[in-house]
């Protein structure tokens, strides 16, 4: 990978190289997965959010402060909050920028929020937070729960 900079969308900065190449199992569920609307209305269910947007928002977050180690999570006060690998950590800003790069070369035609959730995840395995094939795996399971 080379050294070289991304501009970031609209906002004049720049962003670090960025691998925005197309991941299979994210192109999988572009093609294959069905949006909240459909599914909400298909099953009756009134509330506009889907019942993961709050562990989205929350991911992020988490990424944000680099808080990897769970329990670290739960301590009472900041400064004993300590990231467990400060390179694993994915500023907002930075994570927006790429958010909407990914969107604009990827996402565009996947509704809010399924695209926010679509771009994180790229960033996540470009950045080395989570292996597709560790994201494919726990998306089997899931699906297994709920079939």
């Amino acid at each position: 990978m080379t050294n070289s900079v991304n501009k970031a969308p609209d906002t004049g900065q720049t962003l670090p190289d960025l691998d925005t190449s197309p991941i299979e199992l994210l192109e999988k569920i572009k093609r294959e997965g069905r949006a909240w609307d459909e599914l909400s209305e298909q099953y009756g269910v009134d509330n506009p959010d889907p019942p993961w947007r709050l562990s989205l928002e929350s991911t992020c977050d988490a990424l944000n402060g680099g808080y990897w180690n769970i329990s670290a999570l739960c301590e009472t006060k900041e400064d004993d909050r300590k990231p467990e690998d400060e390179d694993r950590k994915l500023d907002a800003l930075e994570r927006r920028q790429e958010e909407d790069e990914l969107v604009n070369q990827h996402y565009v035609d996947i509704p809010f929020p399924e695209r926010q959730l679509l771009s994180l995840a790229h960033s996540m395995i470009r950045h080395g937070l989570i292996d597709e094939d560790d994201l494919a795996k726990h998306m089997k399971v899931v699906e297994k729960r709920l079939n």
